[in-house]
Protein backbone atom coordinates (compact mmCIF):
# COMPACT_ATOMS: atom_id res chain seq x y z
CA UNK A 1 0.00 0.00 0.00
CA UNK A 2 1.63 3.18 -1.21
CA UNK A 3 0.17 6.64 -0.58
CA UNK A 4 1.52 9.50 -2.69
CA UNK A 5 0.62 13.13 -3.17
CA UNK A 6 -0.19 14.34 -6.66
CA UNK A 7 -0.28 18.08 -7.31
CA UNK A 8 -2.80 18.81 -10.03
CA UNK A 9 -5.99 20.83 -10.63
CA UNK A 10 -9.66 20.37 -9.71
CA UNK A 11 -10.24 19.64 -13.43
CA UNK A 12 -8.04 16.53 -13.34
CA UNK A 13 -10.24 13.43 -13.93
CA UNK A 14 -8.56 11.84 -10.88
CA UNK A 15 -10.17 14.58 -8.76
CA UNK A 16 -13.70 13.67 -9.87
CA UNK A 17 -14.29 10.90 -7.27
CA UNK A 18 -13.20 13.28 -4.51
CA UNK A 19 -15.44 16.12 -5.72
CA UNK A 20 -18.41 13.81 -6.36
CA UNK A 21 -18.19 12.42 -2.83
CA UNK A 22 -17.82 15.91 -1.37
CA UNK A 23 -21.07 16.93 -3.06
CA UNK A 24 -22.90 13.87 -1.72
CA UNK A 25 -21.54 14.40 1.80
CA UNK A 26 -22.26 18.13 1.93
CA UNK A 27 -25.75 17.66 0.47
CA UNK A 28 -26.53 14.93 3.03
CA UNK A 29 -25.41 17.16 5.91
CA UNK A 30 -26.69 20.54 4.75
CA UNK A 31 -29.11 20.06 1.86
CA UNK A 32 -29.97 23.55 0.65
CA UNK A 33 -29.14 25.24 3.96
CA UNK A 34 -26.37 27.42 2.49
CA UNK A 35 -27.48 27.54 -1.14
CA UNK A 36 -30.65 26.37 -2.84
CA UNK A 37 -28.46 24.71 -5.49
CA UNK A 38 -26.75 22.63 -2.80
CA UNK A 39 -23.12 21.66 -2.47
CA UNK A 40 -22.34 21.78 -6.19
CA UNK A 41 -22.84 25.56 -6.09
CA UNK A 42 -20.39 25.87 -3.19
CA UNK A 43 -17.79 23.71 -4.87
CA UNK A 44 -18.06 25.75 -8.06
CA UNK A 45 -17.92 29.09 -6.26
CA UNK A 46 -14.23 29.43 -7.02
CA UNK A 47 -12.68 28.90 -10.46
CA UNK A 48 -10.07 26.15 -10.77
CA UNK A 49 -7.43 28.85 -11.28
CA UNK A 50 -7.91 29.95 -7.66
CA UNK A 51 -6.24 26.67 -6.64
CA UNK A 52 -3.28 26.98 -8.99
CA UNK A 53 0.27 28.13 -8.32
CA UNK A 54 1.71 30.56 -7.60
CA UNK A 55 -1.03 31.59 -5.15
CA UNK A 56 -2.86 28.31 -4.59
CA UNK A 57 -2.52 24.58 -5.02
CA UNK A 58 -4.60 21.42 -5.29
CA UNK A 59 -3.39 18.04 -4.09
CA UNK A 60 -4.76 14.53 -4.30
CA UNK A 61 -3.77 11.68 -2.04
CA UNK A 62 -3.50 8.60 -4.23
CA UNK A 63 -3.20 4.96 -3.13
CA UNK A 64 -2.50 2.28 -5.71
CA UNK A 65 -3.80 4.51 -8.48
CA UNK A 66 -7.02 5.48 -6.68
CA UNK A 67 -7.84 8.91 -5.28
CA UNK A 68 -8.44 8.51 -1.55
CA UNK A 69 -8.26 12.09 -0.34
CA UNK A 70 -7.19 15.58 -1.15
CA UNK A 71 -7.39 19.24 -0.43
CA UNK A 72 -6.61 22.66 -1.77
CA UNK A 73 -5.70 26.18 -0.82
CA UNK A 74 -6.07 29.58 -2.36
CA UNK A 75 -4.77 33.07 -1.66
CA UNK A 76 -6.49 34.78 1.28
CA UNK A 77 -4.05 37.64 1.84
CA UNK A 78 -0.31 38.21 1.41
CA UNK A 79 0.65 35.98 4.33
CA UNK A 80 -2.42 33.72 4.53
CA UNK A 81 -3.50 30.66 2.55
CA UNK A 82 -7.14 29.61 2.83
CA UNK A 83 -7.59 25.85 2.95
CA UNK A 84 -10.57 24.35 1.15
CA UNK A 85 -11.98 20.91 0.36
CA UNK A 86 -9.91 18.77 2.71
CA UNK A 87 -11.40 15.36 2.22
CA UNK A 88 -10.88 11.61 2.53
CA UNK A 89 -12.91 8.84 1.02
CA UNK A 90 -15.73 7.88 3.37
CA UNK A 91 -14.83 4.17 3.43
CA UNK A 92 -11.25 4.97 4.48
CA UNK A 93 -11.86 7.33 7.36
CA UNK A 94 -10.31 7.01 10.83
CA UNK A 95 -6.90 6.12 9.34
CA UNK A 96 -5.21 9.51 9.71
CA UNK A 97 -5.56 10.36 6.03
CA UNK A 98 -7.16 13.79 6.61
CA UNK A 99 -4.28 14.65 8.95
CA UNK A 100 -1.81 13.52 6.30
CA UNK A 101 -3.50 15.80 3.73
CA UNK A 102 -3.65 18.68 6.22
CA UNK A 103 0.07 18.45 7.00
CA UNK A 104 0.99 18.24 3.32
CA UNK A 105 -1.10 21.33 2.56
CA UNK A 106 0.57 23.21 5.42
CA UNK A 107 4.03 22.31 4.11
CA UNK A 108 3.09 23.32 0.57
CA UNK A 109 1.58 26.60 1.73
CA UNK A 110 4.87 27.32 3.55
CA UNK A 111 6.84 26.41 0.40
CA UNK A 112 4.72 28.94 -1.47
CA UNK A 113 5.55 31.65 1.05
CA UNK A 114 2.52 31.67 3.34
CA UNK A 115 3.01 31.94 7.10
CA UNK A 116 -0.63 31.63 8.24
CA UNK A 117 -3.52 29.32 7.43
CA UNK A 118 -7.18 30.28 7.56
CA UNK A 119 -10.04 27.88 6.98
CA UNK A 120 -13.69 27.37 7.73
CA UNK A 121 -15.80 24.28 8.18
CA UNK A 122 -19.51 23.83 8.53
CA UNK A 123 -21.33 23.55 11.83
CA UNK A 124 -22.46 19.98 11.02
CA UNK A 125 -18.90 18.67 10.65
CA UNK A 126 -17.70 17.85 14.17
CA UNK A 127 -15.04 15.51 12.76
CA UNK A 128 -13.42 18.44 10.94
CA UNK A 129 -13.58 20.61 14.06
CA UNK A 130 -11.79 17.86 15.98
CA UNK A 131 -9.17 17.45 13.25
CA UNK A 132 -8.30 21.14 13.27
CA UNK A 133 -8.23 21.51 17.06
CA UNK A 134 -6.01 18.43 17.51
CA UNK A 135 -3.60 19.74 14.87
CA UNK A 136 -2.91 23.11 16.45
CA UNK A 137 -5.56 25.30 14.85
CA UNK A 138 -7.14 28.06 16.90
CA UNK A 139 -10.91 28.31 16.77
CA UNK A 140 -11.99 31.85 15.95
CA UNK A 141 -15.34 31.22 17.64
CA UNK A 142 -16.51 30.13 21.08
CA UNK A 143 -16.21 26.34 21.05
CA UNK A 144 -18.63 26.13 24.00
CA UNK A 145 -21.47 27.72 22.01
CA UNK A 146 -23.82 25.70 19.80
CA UNK A 147 -21.96 25.71 16.45
CA UNK A 148 -25.18 26.23 14.50
CA UNK A 149 -25.23 29.80 15.85
CA UNK A 150 -22.14 30.50 13.71
CA UNK A 151 -23.05 28.38 10.67
CA UNK A 152 -19.44 28.42 9.41
CA UNK A 153 -16.66 27.83 11.89
CA UNK A 154 -13.38 29.69 11.22
CA UNK A 155 -9.93 28.54 12.31
CA UNK A 156 -6.39 29.84 11.93
CA UNK A 157 -2.88 28.52 12.42
CA UNK A 158 0.50 30.23 12.31
CA UNK A 159 2.96 28.21 10.22
CA UNK A 160 5.94 30.57 10.48
CA UNK A 161 7.93 27.66 11.96
CA UNK A 162 7.49 25.72 8.69
CA UNK A 163 8.78 28.64 6.64
CA UNK A 164 11.80 28.86 8.97
CA UNK A 165 12.37 25.09 8.65
CA UNK A 166 12.45 25.38 4.87
CA UNK A 167 15.13 28.05 5.16
CA UNK A 168 17.18 25.82 7.48
CA UNK A 169 16.86 22.92 5.05
CA UNK A 170 18.43 25.04 2.35
CA UNK A 171 15.37 25.94 0.30
CA UNK A 172 16.83 28.56 -2.02
CA UNK A 173 13.96 30.96 -1.45
CA UNK A 174 11.25 29.67 0.90
CA UNK A 175 9.17 32.80 0.51
CA UNK A 176 9.00 32.50 -3.27
CA UNK A 177 5.75 30.82 -4.36
CA UNK A 178 6.37 27.57 -6.16
CA UNK A 179 4.60 24.31 -6.78
CA UNK A 180 5.80 21.01 -5.39
CA UNK A 181 5.23 17.99 -7.55
CA UNK A 182 5.24 14.58 -6.00
CA UNK A 183 5.17 11.31 -7.97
Amino acid sequence: MSDTFLYTTPLDPRAKPLIDELIIEYDSRYGTYFNEEGAAAELNRYPPEAFAPPHGNFVLLVRNGETIGGGAFKHYDDRTAEFKRIWTRSDLRRQGLARKVLLELEAQAARQGYSRIYLTTGFRQPEAVGLYLVNGYTALFDVDTDPEVYKTLPFEKDITHLVASLALLGDPNPSHPQAAHHP
